[in-house]
């Protein structure tokens, strides 16, 4: 039996702090422990207690620096880590104009094999340690992700995405091989060691109704699979889906309409919804996901965190790479506070790490098993350096609450700022 004890500060959550009063949600010890035992978290407290208790087990003391969960990125296209950062356009021009030529370059095996790897070690070093990820309509490309995935041990989800129309020849499928190949993988890979398989239509606009019906026939067959997609990210977006789907009620009843609207569905962006959308997915218990840096970097919108939750929605925290502009889950935590503030409802620094961990983990529907500090999690940690530059040292230095001592971090962070990373209860070399 291995067994590891880590000692540092921790952070934990006993309840969603949107939902209670954030002071209730939290554990913050200030001497804490996290033991780990078989790739599993054995307990989490105080840190003396926990040596005293476990004599026997190797020690790794990390001093002040901040043990949590690892990240966990709901909503990411690997496939698009190559031209992250590019410039100036609105959502269609930028998937024609970057997007479309970067994915067909993954018909090359072993370019989708460089890319996975890539974009894997990327999200390590920034304390992510479980994606959920659009590949691209090349099978070879589903194998490169979850296989680099699983040489590191980590738990991510991901599907073939499937286009029909409205876009190149060369990343185009039909209904039939959208269904064939996604069953395909899905019977290869969900489920297997720590992945979990996703059936992903792109979005309505590259997909007919007959493509959409057949993933929603392969989703009723496998309903313990998720489903991911887009939703509402920019008003021009939602006029072409009119223009597309003229019988539609709106945009999310292009996906109810074809079996693509359920508990375990995620829906990025879902920025410009209209009540009946709204009300539809906190019927079904489904869950959106907030893509900050993406939808300023792309002009999307402003999401409504604080209207959606209070409807009871799940929601999710993602970098959208490559639409978003930045790997690390700090700055996107950042970027949400920054729409927060710009829709009149600052997030607390509690309400943010909650989102990227244990908010994200519930979308997935993989709650206390990842993004959770917690006995019988799986032991997923980031450690976090709290005064990891001269310029949050310096702020952090003034502090006088730990809430105080955390936001600097959260608002100035990056890869800097991740001491360690442990993924299945060993530590990823660095």
């Amino acid at each position: 039996m291995s067994s590891h004890l880590l000692l540092g500060q921790t952070l934990s959550f006993i309840a969603d702090p949107f939902t209670l009063p954030w002071q209730d949600c939290v554990r913050h010890e200030r001497r804490g422990g996290v033991l780990i035992r078989d790739g599993l978290i054995a307990d989490v407290g105080p840190g003396d207690a926990l040596r005293a208790a476990n004599p026997e087990v190797a020690v790794t003391d990390y001093g002040d620096a901040l043990i949590t969960a690892g990240f966990v990125d709901a909503h990411m296209h690997y496939p698009q880590t190559g031209m992250i950062a590019s410039w100036g356009k609105r959502l269609i021009d930028w998937l024609n104009s970057y997007t479309f030529p970067e994915e067909m370059r993954l018909g090359d095996p072993a370019y989708a094999a460089e890319t996975a790897a890539t974009t894997l070690d990327l999200a390590l070093a920034h304390g992510t340690t479980s994606l959920c990820s659009f590949c691209t309509i090349h099978s070879h490309s589903v194998d490169a992700f979850f296989g680099a995935a699983e040489a590191r041990g980590m738990r991510t989800i991901a599907g073939r995405t499937a286009m029909d129309r409205n876009a190149p020849d060369g990343l185009r499928d039909d209904a039939q091989s959208a269904y064939d190949e996604s069953a395909a993988l899905l019977a290869k890979w969900h489920g297997r060691g720590r992945a979990v398989y996703a059936i992903t239509p792109r979005f309505s606009p590259t997909s007919t109704r007959e493509q959409l019906e057949a993933l929603g026939a392969l989703w009723a067959e496998h309903p313990d699979a998720l489903m991911q997609t887009h939703l509402s990210e920019q008003v021009d977006e939602v006029a072409w889906v009119r223009e597309l789907y003229p019988e539609a009620r709106d945009y999310l009843d292009t996906y109810e309409q074809t079996g693509l609207l359920g508990e375990r569905g995620l829906y990025g962006h879902a920025i410009h919804l209209e009540p009946r959308e709204i009300d539809r997915l906190a019927d079904v218990g489904a869950a959106v996901v907030h893509c900050p840096t993406s939808n300023t970097f792309i002009g999307s919108g402003l999401f409504d965190m604080a209207g959606l939750k209070a409807r009871g929605i799940s929601v999710g925290l993602a970098t959208d790479t490559g639409g978003g502009s930045s790997f690390s889950m700090l700055r996107t935590m950042a970027a949400a506070y920054e729409i927060g503030q710009l829709r009149g409802a600052a997030l607390h620094p509690a309400q943010l790490m909650w989102l990227a961990t244990e908010g994200s983990a519930k979308a997935l529907h993989l709650e206390g098993v990842i993004g959770h500090l917690g006995a019988g999690a799986e032991a997923d940690l980031a450690v976090i350096d709290l005064a990891s530059t001269p310029a949050i040292a310096q702020r952090a230095a003034r502090a006088e609450a730990f809430w105080e001592l955390l936001f600097p971090t959260i608002m100035m962070g990056d890869d800097r700022a991740i001491r360690a990373v442990w993924v299945n209860g060993a530590e990823v070399p660095r």
